[in-house]
């Protein structure tokens, strides 16, 4: 009997794994080849997968809320729907090779070639950075199933070792595990509602705290005048809606001017590993883009330095309803290395976000109004009414200091302020 071994997905750079939300076949149910199988999760992004075959499905391997590694073997399908045996779906076949379904993968870092022991991207990275050895990562005892190493398992690990005196440690303060606070007791009232933070919540929720505990956050602001970019987005917009379809916001400017100005301040576009700095080649803008639900996401304009203003409007609006119908692939949400966040979308006037990590800075724009403003003129100065709107950096202490945080927030609002009239896009 013929059968088709299904695997988790290859589904993009850096995803080694991905949690299994939803099945939407049952074993013994008849599928057709494109039909949807499942669903899975990975990051932020919920993946529906089709099933590359029609047939049977026979046996399938893992249950909902498993973390699976990508190539594993989820389900089997069988190609002969008339002969479908017990013995036959036992086990995986050896010689069906499924056809992969997105880009390939990079490789996790290897922990111990010869362990049968998994180990998830996040655990290895601790480990990596903690000097953790391969032989030594195999003596931490895991709480998960089949006693798999959870992120908690490896930091509380990690705190033990830093408890003896016998040890000797180089890792920076600023790198250093902070040991679990004691939960605040807090008290529920009879009419009080209790709601379960749903898994996007709690991803949003474990990321922000580890950026507030990894990076000393400092938050400049600068007024820009951007009356003469409010009349070239009235005198623009109708035509460019008839001809390209899509609505031109300022969001795109924004980011151009945010590429103009990492171009100069380049340690502005890195990273930080322990005491190493690292300057980002790719200029690879993330926009904070809100949900239906409630929750944010963060799709990624890739390679933003090689676009046009026209190219980044479109990929901008591609990636927004991407993320508003649920369609985002995890390459759109990863890679980021400069994050922009618009609290003026909400009418407010400006906000100080919270860096994404591993980057160094975060820009939030504020909403745009009119205000009475004093002009220099020949013959003196005079009160105008102008369009003014503030803009926020927060930035990462450890590496960016006032005068390049400030000079950089500087340029951009510059930038916004002599945007040129006749512009083309």
């Amino acid at each position: 009997m013929s059968q088709f071994e299904v695997v988790m997905p290859k589904l993009g750079e850096s995803v080694t794994e991905a949690t299994i939300t939803q099945w939407f076949k049952k074993e013994n149910d008849i599928i057709d080849e494109d039909e949807v199988l499942l669903e899975i999760a990975t990051d932020k992004v919920d993946s529906e997968i089709p099933s590359p075959v029609a047939g049977k499905i026979t046996k399938i391997f893992f249950k909902v809320g498993d973390v699976v590694p990508v190539g594993k073997v989820i389900a089997i399908i069988s190609l002969d729907i008339e002969n479908v045996s017990d013995t036959d779906s036992a086990k995986p076949s050896e010689k069906s090779e499924p056809k992969p379904t997105v880009a390939p993968v990079i490789s996790a870092p290897k922990t111990n070639t010869k362990s049968q022991r998994f180990y998830s991207p996040l655990v290895r990275t601790i480990a990596k950075k903690e000097n953790i050895s391969s032989d030594e990562i195999e003596t931490i005892r895991g709480t998960g199933e089949n006693n798999r190493v959870r992120k908690d398992d490896i930091l509380n690990y990690v705190l033990d070792k830093s408890k003896s005196p016998n040890i000797k440690h180089d890792t920076p303060i600023s790198e250093a595990v902070i040991a679990d606070k004691p939960k605040v007791a807090i008290s529920v009232g009879s009419d009080d509602e209790i709601i379960e933070m749903d898994r996007m919540r709690r991803l949003i929720a474990d990321h922000m705290v580890a950026s507030k505990h990894t990076a000393p956050h400092v938050t400049n602001f600068v007024e820009a005048d951007v009356t003469n970019l409010v009349f070239w987005r009235n005198k623009v917009k109708d035509d460019f809606k008839v001809r390209e379809k899509i609505s031109i916001t300022y969001m795109p400017v924004f980011l151009e001017a945010i590429v103009n100005a990492l171009k100069e301040y380049t340690h502005v576009n890195a990273s930080v590993d322990g005491y190493k700095v690292i300057i980002r080649k790719n200029i690879n803008l993330g926009v904070a883009v809100s949900l239906p639900s409630g929750n944010l996401i963060v799709p990624v304009i890739k390679n933003a330095d090689n676009l046009s203003l026209l190219g980044i409007t479109k990929e901008l609006h591609r990636l927004v309803e991407a993320a508003r119908t649920n369609k985002l692939t995890p390459d759109d949400i990863q890679g980021g290395t400069f994050t922009v966040s618009n609290f003026g979308s909400f009418k407010n006037s400006f906000g100080t976000p919270i860096i994404n990590q591993p980057q160094v800075a975060i820009l939030a724009t504020g909403n745009i109004e009119k205000k009475p403003a004093v002009i220099e003129t020949p013959t003196g100065d005079i009160i105008a009414i102008r369009h003014k709107m503030f803009l926020s950096l927060t930035y990462d202490h450890r590496v960016i200091d006032g005068a390049l945080g400030g000079g950089f927030l500087r340029k951009i609002a510059d930038y916004l302020e002599d945007f040129d009239l006749n512009r083309k896009i």
